[in-house]
């Protein structure tokens, strides 16, 4: 369930990031006329990712046995990506998304009232479904029940009261330290959201199975306290396949690896004297 909240609190927050630096624009520049339509862009992504979100919970039960391991397999898989893509891809970004979403807002301004709508749209839809995709995954995965879903709500609540109170500038966030551990936290989130994936094939033979490597399922299992708390958190399976076990590392100890030194670099480059020209 931690996971859940997690994956709310972090898309939560950037989302009401995003909200925020879009306002603060229309406020600085006197253009308060434009925030309704923000407001409009900005509840259309909600409704769409609503939407998203009870098709993958109720909409996939629908189908046959065999189409929903696949779909479930196929959409786990497709999740860590997302996961790993967003991750690194806030890693790079997160520096240059204040004049990227000031400028697209500003060349809205001069067109319609959809424009403006269109670009809080954009930028919240994306949030809002990757939230629901996680959020399915996450749950799947662990094999909690929907009802985990009301973790990732309060995750987005909590997340929606931080972004006011940043808004507001009565709470100071580093947001790069955050985004950094939540980052990490969040990559072996996926680790074994794929590891799943690869089981979920395995089900119905699109992949080998073959026998557990180990079988922990007597002191880690989903019914003891460790057991559950380390589902939860890390979808962890106490008797996992040879190639569950070789896709979770081949995936976390590279993925890792680059995302330290992709967060260690900037750091470095920082501390670099400039040496003098003469």
């Amino acid at each position: 369930m931690l996971a859940n909240f997690l994956i709310g609190l972090r898309e939560g927050l950037e989302a009401s990031i995003i909200i925020g630096i879009l306002i603060a624009f229309a406020v600085r520049t006197d253009r308060r006329d434009v925030i309704p339509a923000i407001w409009r862009g900005v509840l259309a992504a909600l409704g769409l990712s609503m939407i998203v979100g009870l098709i993958l919970l109720y909409g996939v039960k629908e189908a046959s046995d065999w189409v929903e391991v696949f779909l479930a397999g196929t959409l786990s898989i497709a999740a860590a990506g997302l996961i790993t893509w967003m991750v690194f891809w806030m890693a790079k970004t997160a520096r240059n998304l204040k004049g990227h979403l000031e400028g697209s807002l500003q060349a809205s301004m001069g067109k319609s009232a959809f424009a403006v709508a269109t670009v809080g749209f954009l930028a919240v839809a994306r949030e809002g479904i990757e939230t629901a995709l996680f959020m399915w995954a996450s749950v799947r995965a662990s094999g909690e029940s929907a009802a985990s879903a009301a973790i990732v709500i309060v995750g987005i609540l909590v997340a929606v009261g931080l972004g006011w109170l940043f808004y507001r500038g009565a709470l100071k966030i580093n947001l790069r330290v955050f985004f950094q551990w939540t980052g990490g936290a969040l990559i072996v989130v996926a680790a074994g959201i794929l590891a799943y994936g690869v089981h979920e094939f395995q089900e119905i033979g699109l992949l080998p199975a073959g026998p557990p490597i180990y079988d922990a399922s007597e002191w880690l299992g989903k019914e003891t306290i460790i057991g559950a708390l380390l589902y939860g958190l890390i979808s962890y399976r106490p008797n996992p396949s040879l190639l569950e076990l070789v896709t979770w590392a081949s995936f976390l100890i590279p993925t890792m690896t680059l995302f330290i030194r992709s967060i260690a670099m900037p750091a470095k480059k920082k501390a670099e004297p400039v040496s003098s020209q003469r």
